[in-house]
């Protein structure tokens, strides 16, 4: 096994995962197998406690691991599926420490933090490394490591203890660091400084480590002088220091450490260059290129509680992104925070409510994520209300599956007072209850998690139908609350289906409204599974939907194998909201993403390239529909 551990200095997001996520790419399309591994300092023993302003979005494995939403990253760049095993903890290590005390395993030991820990630490790597992560049989080829954290925290010391030793242990030609560092650029002078980068590796090789390779971030390519310098402080070959600068989308990174020989250098160090190739990244190329070029949006409302820090709800973006790239439209975000929509700011700010309803209304869909507390609940039902109402396409998740069962079950039913026991324990018409196996007194592991089979009741509907018409699907839940099974004939009746339930039938995990152009909930998280080649299927009902190509994808079930724009010889659907044919308004970037990093101001760029894209893609033979991601993109949002 040979490992590559990739480390940050300097400050926090720099992009470490997505670096290593590349780093995983270039590596599999050299010919190797891929696995992954995140340590994250804290002490919790998973992210399933932790506020989504805390850490971002907690991402959910098929096991039920919660776990740092790096993950998501290496899953979606890699189509592998990682275990709980492969987030490390200081919680978990410490855990099986005192675990293993306990039933005596040191007995007449002193446990200490050297060796005990550090020792955890690294037979936790090796035994993770060695699971089979892509559907194979055997271990991976390569290892790619990510530490959390910058180098210097104070709770990161006992991994690069352990990560030290471990990479004596192992020997060289088995073991390279990258190190990403940041080569910030001072207005004043206009000059590149290296600086901030040399204290960081100072402080690395004074802890034990060398690095191989410095991953540089910055705004623009790095100077010849200015890798010359670093070479000559920070004693890395000048051919290994890589630029990683500022991109229009995250597709071009992998082709950034393609193209200054990243791949070599790494596999240099790990003995391994001589039995590889070149890497094929012409897919890579192509997504890369489309994503630049695209320039017709479908706009998207996303309605939720944390929408100050885009990732909470990283994995629903970048599921939007997939399908949107499949239908061929720039996505744009409209940030909508759901206290905004409630009558209590219309009294107390009146302009954020204005505002706030203005862009509801501008879109061409509406996505209501999944959350938990009472707070903004009111504004996610006047969501769902509007959009029943309107017939303006919606998707529902989780909480937001929940939140059009209380509004449908209050306007159509006219239960006045229905509501989730999650927010009026009391009511006298609970549409959502605490599920029974569920705990009351502990919060860390104890909800519905990890894969569960749902099945369709009937084929004949639109979320079956963009399955590709099969009996049954797997995907991965997080909720301690659901649907009231004891209501379901009552909503039924009254025109609000549920085609999707689990295998006892009692349990609702999909709804629909049948005449409407496209309602739909999931009890689960579509999200977590999308692939950039294969997008989920409700969130590409939602866009498809939302720019009149819908019918098109509903009467081919086989959408996931179509290699091309065109299929069989016809193009996509002429966009348009709500099935009319509309021109879209004119969209600044306020208040809005855009999902390749190009605003209005590019459009002139777009058309100029577009003759090129048609070319590329007419000779392509493979798959374009991938996901742009929004860490190199301008975002902004509305307050």
């Amino acid at each position: 096994m040979k490992y590559v551990l990739v480390t940050g200095g300097v400050v926090s997001g720099l992009g470490k995962g997505v670096t290593a996520s590349s780093i995983g790419v270039i590596l599999k399309a050299c010919g190797l197998r891929v696995t992954s591994i995140k340590i994250d300092p804290y002490l919790n023993t998973d992210a399933g406690t932790m506020s989504p302003f805390e850490h971002g979005e907690v991402f959910v494995l098929d096991d039920g691991g919660e776990v740092d939403l790096d993950l998501g990253n290496y899953e979606r760049f890699l189509d592998i599926k990682l275990t709980r095993d492969n987030n490390i903890t200081t919680g978990k290590i410490y855990q099986s420490v005192i675990n293993k005390e306990r039933k005596g395993d040191y007995l007449g030991k002193t446990v200490q933090v050297v060796p005990h820990i550090t020792d955890a630490i690294q037979e936790w790597i090796e035994r993770v490394a060695m699971v089979p992560v892509d559907g194979k049989e055997g271990p991976a080829d390569v290892c790619v490591i990510e530490l959390g954290g910058t180098i210097g925290d104070i709770e990161s010391m006992p991994f690069i203890e352990a990560l030290g030793r471990f990479s004596y242990r192992v020997g060289p030609g088995n073991f390279c660091l990258v190190h990403v560092s940041l080569v910030p650029v001072l207005n004043v002078v206009g000059e590149q400084k290296t600086k901030p980068t040399q204290h960081s590796v100072r402080g690395l090789r004074t802890l034990g480590l060398t690095p191989n390779v410095l991953a540089c971030r910055s705004a623009r390519p790095l100077e010849d002088n200015v890798k010359e310098k670093l070479s000559q402080f920070c004693h890395v070959p000048a051919a290994n220091i890589i630029t990683l600068h500022d991109v229009s989308n995250i597709w071009h990174i992998p082709l950034l450490l393609r193209d200054q020989k990243a791949h070599e250098a790494i596999l240099k160090d790990l003995n391994l260059l001589s039995v590889t190739g070149e890497p094929k990244l012409e897919k890579w190329m192509a997504r890369a290129k489309l994503c630049d070029t695209l320039c017709d949006p479908v706009r998207i409302a996303m309605v939720g509680k944390y929408t100050g820090l885009s990732d909470s709800y990283l994995s629903v973006l970048k599921a939007l992104l997939h399908a949107s790239l499949r239908c061929r439209k720039k996505l744009v975000v409209e940030w909508v925070a759901s206290t905004d929509l409630e009558d209590e700011t219309a009294k107390e700010a009146p302009d954020s409510y204005e505002a706030a309803w203005k862009l509801l209304k501008g879109a061409h869909g509406i996505l209501v994520p999944g959350g938990f507390g009472d707070r903004g609940v009111q504004g996610k039902i006047l969501a769902a209300k509007y959009a029943r109402e309107n017939k303006v396409p919606f998707l529902g998740i989780c909480l937001g599956m929940q939140i059009a069962v209380i509004e449908f079950a209050r306007s159509i039913l006219k239960l006045k007072d229905a509501n989730s026991t999650e927010f009026d324990p009391d009511t006298l018409n609970p549409c959502v209850i605490f599920m029974p196996e569920g705990s009351k007194t502990h919060m860390g592991g104890t909800m519905r998690l990890g894969s569960r089979r749902t099945y369709f009741k009937v084929i004949d509907c639109k979320s079956a139908k963009l399955y590709g018409n099969v009996s049954y699907v797997d995907e991965r839940h997080r909720h301690r609350y659901e649907v009231n099974p004891e209501m379901i004939m009552e909503l039924e009746r009254a025109g609000l289906k549920f085609f999707g339930r689990d295998e006892t039938g009692r349990r609702m995990e999909i709804l629909e409204l049948p005449d409407h152009p496209y309602f739909v909930g999931a009890q689960f998280h579509p999200e977590f599974k999308s692939r950039p080649e294969k997008p989920s299927a409700l969130f590409l009902g939602l866009i498809a939907a939302s720019c009149g190509q819908l019918d098109f994808f509903l009467k081919n079930s086989n959408w996931n194998l179509t290699s091309s724009v065109a299929i069989n010889g016809f193009s996509t659907p002429k966009p348009c909201q709500n099935g009319i044919s509309k021109k879209p308004s004119k969209i600044s970037m306020n208040g809005t993403f855009y999902s390749n990093g190009n605003s209005n101001g590019n459009r002139r760029t777009c058309l100029r390239n577009l003759s090129a894209l048609v070319a590329d893609l007419f000779r392509s033979s493979f798959h374009f529909c991938n996901f742009v991601s929004p860490l190199y993109a301008n975002v902004q949002f509305v307050s």
